[in-house]
């Protein structure tokens, strides 16, 4: 067996079969696509960053003329991690990535309030372009949806989604200060459950294995996945970049998962986006891992978006390169399927995701922001 071969088998149906949790059906019920004059633009950024991991990045000003004219819309979102400085650590070396520095990654809920200035900045024109989301939460936290509904009551008009929000990532959940969250905690149903309710957009990172596993080894996130997935048929997910990640590969065996779970209807809301340059090494590989992955694209038209994971970019060369890396593919890809994938969906879901979530917050624009405290149990009023 040649190396095109063998990497065909061991990555490419992988790849493909990775899917298997995100098949989606028709939905009558949505919006119909529309975003801002998308016959002149490339590509509409499901996934894209303003800031980093120590909380700096692009002025929103500054990303709109990224996107100019080959940008048609644009998710908007943080991290909502912080890199800590520790100079026990570090010194005075001040890093700026995970990967960096030992010290641990922290819970920065201001990036949600930070977006909703910058986004309010932007004249309407400019605003109807781009779709916040809410991240600065703990997904291991039960208290994590009353501060979603915090935040769309405090800036409302402005937030589609929440997301990108990370349950498992190689090297980035070991560091995460406090309890770690995991595909199994009530903390996250309730997340899950309420971005239904309310029309939010989720945007989740989970990846798809362990990194380094043993042969043979199983993977279990999948049947956890599938699960949690399974249990919000009214909550529309998309699962980022095919839950890959630098060293984390696909598993084997999926193209009989995925040929299971495409005729799958507990799964007809899940969505994948093929965000990120390290994904996009994977698809194009070769000749062959471009076909398998186009065919199954042109198959499934409806379920796929595009996006650059691009972080804080200076300039649009960022963007432009990854989405150029994914160049073969847009070649393989029908027309009709091409422009869903790199526009039409994006527009569908999100415009989708405005009506309903600008409904929620006008039926709860009177709930209070800020709840009474409870009575303390022995009556006195004061804390002990």
């Amino acid at each position: 067996m040649n190396t095109g071969s063998r990497f065909l088998h061991r990555v490419a149906p992988s790849l493909l079969a990775v899917v298997f949790l995100l098949c989606m059906g028709g939905t009558p019920d949505r919006a119909a696509a529309q975003g801002p004059a998308s016959g002149t633009h490339e590509f509409s950024d499901a996934h894209f960053h303003l800031t980093n991991y120590i909380q700096e990045g692009t002025d929103i000003r500054t990303y709109m003329e990224i996107m100019g004219t080959t940008v048609a819309r644009s998710t908007l979102f943080g991290i909502p991690l912080q890199q800590t400085w520790s100079h026990a650590n570090t010194g005075d070396f001040a890093p700026t990535y995970y990967l960096q520095t030992d010290a641990p990654l922290y819970y920065y809920s201001f990036t949600d309030a930070f977006i909703a200035m910058e986004y309010r900045k932007l004249t309407p024109a400019q605003q109807a372009r781009l779709d916040p989301m809410i991240t600065g939460f703990n997904p291991a936290d039960m208290y994590a949806v009353d501060h979603i509904k915090r935040v769309l009551l405090t800036f409302p008009g402005v937030f589609s989604g929440i997301g990108e929000f990370t349950i498992h990532k190689e090297f980035v959940s070991p560091k995460v200060a406090g309890t770690q969250a995991t595909l199994t905690d009530p903390a996250l149903d309730r997340i899950l459950a309420f971005a239904g309710d309310a029309g939010l957009v989720v945007i989740l990172h989970n990846d798809i294995n362990m990194p380094f596993p043993k042969p043979d080894q199983e993977p279990y996130m999948l049947k956890q996945l599938r699960a949690l997935f399974s249990r919000h048929p009214n909550t529309t997910i998309i699962w980022a970049h095919v839950g890959l990640g630098r060293v984390v590969q696909p598993v084997k065996n999926q193209l009989a998962m995925l040929e299971h779970a495409l005729g799958d209807p507990a799964l007809k809301h899940v969505y994948l986006d093929i965000s990120w340059d390290e994904v996009a090494k994977y698809i194009v590989q070769s000749t062959e891992t471009v076909a398998m992955t186009a065919a199954v694209i042109n198959k499934y038209p409806d379920r796929f978006l595009f996006g650059t994971d691009v972080v804080a970019p200076a300039g649009p060369e960022a963007q432009r390169k990854v989405y150029d890396m994914y160049a073969p593919l847009w070649k393989a890809l029908g027309k009709e399927t091409s422009d869903k994938v790199r526009l039409g969906n994006y527009a569908r879901l999100f415009d989708a995701a405005r009506l309903k979530v600008r409904a929620w917050e006008k039926a709860n624009e009177n709930l209070p922001r800020v709840q009474p405290a409870p009575t303390p149990a022995s009556g006195s009023g004061k804390e002990e």
